[in-house]
């Protein structure tokens, strides 16, 4: 018998939550995000097939959204605790097969880790497993390491299976554009082209030298690798553990005074503070989001002197990183992501009082 590692993805999850609890949507273009009012400033968190059909995709803003839809499409709210609720029973479905390992990667898929000359019937069972426990579908790419896997998936999608492993991977792959592969954004992709580098085989046959001149030693090793389909193999079954904790907020008014921009950071500074210090964890790191109106987005952060659980010195970061944007341009989006120590170095944490609560 032969390792495998199978990725298991559910088939557009909130919106099959959703549909679930209101059978009646069957069928029907399902938008979900924001509080499910198309006219307000939020984004789509999932569409059905039957929406993605129009062109409406995740993150897409909801006012377009309602533009492409059709008459007979449902905007709902989101609802967070409906889907860890789903996501719960998913993985508990999942960890209940025998002799699978399971690594949570999101709420809606997981890797499973297993020994079998059969992986396909593997996927089987924990399609079925999934569906008797929940009444959902999920797609399950099946591959030699977790790269393959997540791929794999999505020539599977929806409710079906594929395997991805190094005898296929070229003639899967090869002539895909670098943009196919797990890792690879926009970005990327566009400065990969920059070196005529356009498909997954010619980054496979890349310089590796060149690549590590234009992203650094680790990542230029990492893309190289990408291209062949190289990637980690082992499933680890540790609890995941949150590395941060973001509060963010799109007005329905945009913010035009350095007064309204500076309360709005406070209060989120100070909420992404309280998630951490809920945990007992130190924050080392605050990131500052800002989307200027109409919609450029852009990111800040800095690292701080030391790790600290008094709220006040998150807060004065925060609001310093405030102080760097332009005065000039209306807010429509403010976000602030405090990082944490992990539970292995938190010994900061464990010795120091938390101050500032509220």
């Amino acid at each position: 018998m032969a390792d495998w590692v199978l990725h298991v993805d559910m088939d557009q999850f909130i919106a099959a939550v959703e549909v679930l609890r209101r059978p009646e949507l069957a069928g029907l273009p399902v938008i979900v995000g924001g509080r499910g009012d198309p006219t307000e400033r939020a984004v789509v968190s999932t569409a059905s097939y039957e929406a993605r059909a129009f062109g409406i995709g995740s993150g897409m803003p909801l006012r377009i959204a309602a533009r492409k839809a059709p008459d007979d499409a449902v905007f709902l709210p989101v609802d967070h605790e409906a889907y860890e609720a789903a996501s719960h029973e998913v993985m508990t479905a999942l960890r209940s097969l025998p002799g699978v390992v399971l690594e949570v990667i999101g709420w809606d898929e997981c890797f499973l880790g297993v020994e079998s000359d059969d992986p396909e019937q593997v996927a089987r069972d924990a399609q079925t497993a999934v569906r008797e426990a929940t009444g959902l579908h999920c797609s399950v790419g099946i591959g030699d390491n977790k790269v393959r896997a997540k791929i794999a998936t999505e020539f599977g999608k929806p409710r079906g299976m594929f395997r991805l492993t190094a005898a296929n991977w070229f003639e899967v792959m090869g002539k895909k554009p670098t943009r196919d592969l797990w890792g690879v954004g926009p970005k990327v992709q566009k400065r990969l082209a920059t070196h005529g580098i356009n498909t997954v085989r010619q980054l496979a046959d890349a310089d590796q030298q060149d690549l590590v001149a234009e992203f650094g030693p680790r990542m230029g090793v990492w893309y190289r690798d990408l291209g062949e389909g190289i990637g980690p193999a082992i499933v680890d079954d540790t609890p995941w553990v949150a590395r941060s904790h973001s509060r963010e907020t799109t007005f329905q008014r945009n913010l035009t005074t350095a007064e309204e921009v500076e309360a709005a950071i406070r209060e989120l500074a100070a909420s992404a503070f309280d998630d951490c210090a809920a945990e007992e964890r130190a924050v080392v790191r605050v990131h500052l989001k800002v989307r200027y109106a109409p919609f450029e987005t852009k990111t800040f952060g800095r690292k701080l002197a030391e790790p600290t659980l008094d709220r006040d010195q998150v807060v004065a970061a925060a609001l310093e990183l405030g102080g760097t944007l332009d005065r000039d341009r209306e807010v429509r989006l403010l976000g602030v992501r405090a990082e944490m120590t992990m539970p292995d170095d938190a010994d900061t944490a464990e010795r120091t009082p938390v101050r500032g609560r509220i």
